[in-house]
């Protein structure tokens, strides 16, 4: 049903959809903080750890493409209504699993039912704002709940746990639940129009299996966990069963996936950047979240606060990038973004944390909202390049771009990470090889190893931690600097392709 611009509760439905899409974010980010708690509480090994932050994403890059396309063919309501349902029962198991495996299996039912609210979110809001520019209003506001969304969680995650246990930044989803599936219900349009045809369920496995295999193949190939033979094994089963699902879209009458989309240097411009833009934003988070509480001794609120300007940047990014755009145009305002984050974190890589003074969080604000408005720029190039019928297939595609940015950018940052710490940890004498070996995994590994020891020899233990992971922090942002330097130039090329071959489009 296409909502009239006189409809005066298209603003209460953009209010409950983006409400139904908070805690979705929240999910992503709030762990960052609870892992040193989590770690010690579970005994979680590192790669535990990993898949318990990372499953959650992963799982979600697989099944945003097939349950939009399931939303387009059942109506968004339904499904929506659904994925609400299981993200509310999923937080709350996940809050009282009492060890790693069962939080793994429990983050894996999130993913489902976050996977059914995203796509949902976007196709709602693309068919009840027809008028571009209170698209564009609407858009951005999604986004900044996005932003606000996923920055605020290591500050509830850490408020949360400065009173409760570690399952309380779970459980803190259920109530939220409670208030936003009674909302959708009662304001979202009962009648829908929806597309024709059945949905592919063995094109939705092949593409979830298939994404799943490669992103796995990546996660092990760099963390050096499984032998190389085994690495490249999944890796060529995935890229089959992507292959597979390519070759069944460019078949079918009703493809799942319109692969022409990716024919758009917009689109592509776009994709290229949410995926980086998100990767780096995660990936830097988990760096600070760590490195402030395991080096610099903060309890989790404190980390939480600490990352404040990052946050509250990022938040103001959506709508000042709308602004932007409309004033200057795409182009340079998403390379200038670019541009601006890969500064930020040269900068910040030299940076000590011990004393921040006041341009540590400045600069924290910079990355913020640089990041903020290159991601909502990455969305206006792709909900503005195509067609309203296909609003629901473009948002699935951004939010799969979103997700893969995280999941793998938390992975590489992680891998990357404890290669880089394991090369400068340098254990004190007398430690056994193989306690030395665990040690040098990574540094909550190291907590967990000084643990264990008599107190000097633990805390000797924990000094060569902090200084390996001070030298990691800075090797990491500077890496993440130099890709989103090559990002900006990439979108540059890019967007000037848009320009020649996109007036079509508009």
């Amino acid at each position: 049903m296409s909502v009239r611009p006189s409809d005066p509760r298209r603003w209460l439905v953009l209010l409950a959809v983006m409400l139904a899409f908070l805690p979705v974010v929240l999910d992503m980010t709030i762990l960052h903080v609870a892992v040193p708690t989590l770690t010690q509480a579970l005994g979680a090994t590192s790669t535990q750890v990993l898949w318990i932050i990372d499953i959650y994403p992963l799982l979600m890059a697989g099944l945003l493409v097939p349950m939009g396309t399931l939303a387009d063919r059942v109506g968004n309501r339904r499904i929506l209504l659904t994925g609400l349902t299981i993200f509310g029962i999923a937080s709350a198991l996940a809050a009282f699993a009492p060890d790693a495996p069962l939080l793994i299996a429990s983050r894996m039912l999130l993913a489902l039912g976050g996977s059914m609210i995203m796509p949902c979110v976007l196709g709602i809001i693309r068919r009840t704002f027809e008028e571009e520019k209170e698209r564009g209003l609407a858009l951005g506001l999604w986004g900044t709940v996005g932003a606000a969304g996923a920055a605020v969680g290591p500050l509830i995650g850490g408020g949360l746990l400065g009173h409760f246990w570690w399952g309380s930044v779970f459980l803190i989803n259920v109530p939220v639940m409670l208030i936003v599936a009674p909302a959708c219900w009662f304001l979202l349009p009962r009648h829908e129009k929806t597309s024709p045809g059945h949905w592919a369920i063995g094109q939705a496995l092949l593409l979830i299996f298939g994404m799943i295999s490669v992103v796995y193949a990546i996660k092990a190939g760099f963390g050096a966990k499984q032998p190389l033979a085994v690495v490249l094994l999944v890796l060529a089963f995935g890229t089959a069963l992507l292959g597979a699902f390519a070759r069944a879209q460019l078949r079918a009458a009703q493809p799942m996936l319109d692969l022409s989309l990716f024919a758009h240097p917009a689109i592509l411009a776009g994709m290229i950047m949410a995926m980086v833009a998100s990767g780096a934003l995660a990936g830097v988070e988990l760096t600070l979240a760590q490195e402030l509480q395991y080096v610099l001794d903060k309890t989790p609120l404190q980390a939480g606060i600490f990352m404040i300007p990052i946050m509250a940047a990022a938040a103001t990014g959506g709508p000042v990038a709308g602004w932007l755009s409309g004033r200057f145009g795409l182009r340079p305002v998403a390379c200038l973004s670019l541009a601006v984050s890969a500064l930020a974190l040269t900068w910040l890589a030299f940076s000590d944390f011990h004393q921040p003074g006041l341009m540590v969080p400045a600069l924290l604000a910079g990355l913020g909202l640089a990041l903020s408005i290159g991601l909502t720029a990455s969305s206006i190039a792709i909900m503005g390049a195509v067609e309203a019928s296909e609003g629901g297939a473009a948002g699935s595609l951004e939010a799969t771009g979103y997700e893969l940015g995280t999941g793998l950018g938390i992975t590489l940052f992680g891998v990357f990470m404890s290669a880089v710490y394991g090369r400068h940890f340098d254990g004190p004498a007398g430690l056994s090889a193989d306690l030395a070996e665990q040690a040098a995994r990574s540094i909550g590994d190291s907590y967990l190893v000084a643990r264990q020891l008599a107190a000097d020899q633990g805390a000797a233990v924990i000094a060569a931690g902090r200084a390996a992971f001070s030298a990691t922090h800075s090797v990491l942002l500077l890496t993440a600097a130099a890709l989103i330097g090559a990002l900006a130039a990439l979108v540059f090329l890019l967007l000037a392709k848009a320009k020649s071959g996109g007036a079509s489009h508009h």
